[in-house]
């Protein structure tokens, strides 16, 4: 009888976890409903909630990226970061020189 009851609630354990890992797979696409609805619950506010949902479906639309890769990419130091960083640098010293300021 223990057996039995010991099998059984195995069968439960494993039929319950391939239902909830069934019902759970499908939640990465509904994420995008994540940010909208936040916004809806704080505010109140449908219209803003859904032009947070259109902008954002907007935006992944047309560089095939979603809003937070492009912001990584805009944080991204690029080499001609550095270029006008030396450009500027080499600009304060020689107005420096030019207003005997230099350290």
């Amino acid at each position: 009888m223990y057996k039995l009851f010991y099998i059984l609630m195995i069968n439960k354990k494993i039929i319950l976890g391939i239902l909830i890992i069934g019902l759970l797979s499908s939640c990465v696409q509904s994420t995008a409903f994540l940010g909208p609805m936040y916004t809806l619950g704080s505010t109140g506010n449908a219209f803003q909630a859904g032009l947070s949902y259109g902008s954002s479906k907007t935006v992944t639309s047309i560089t095939g990226k979603t809003p937070v890769e492009n912001i990584k990419d805009v944080l991204q130091p690029k080499d001609e970061d550095y270029d006008l960083r030396k450009l500027v640098k080499k600009q304060i010293k020689e107005t420096r020189k030019k207003l005997n300021l230099s350290k």
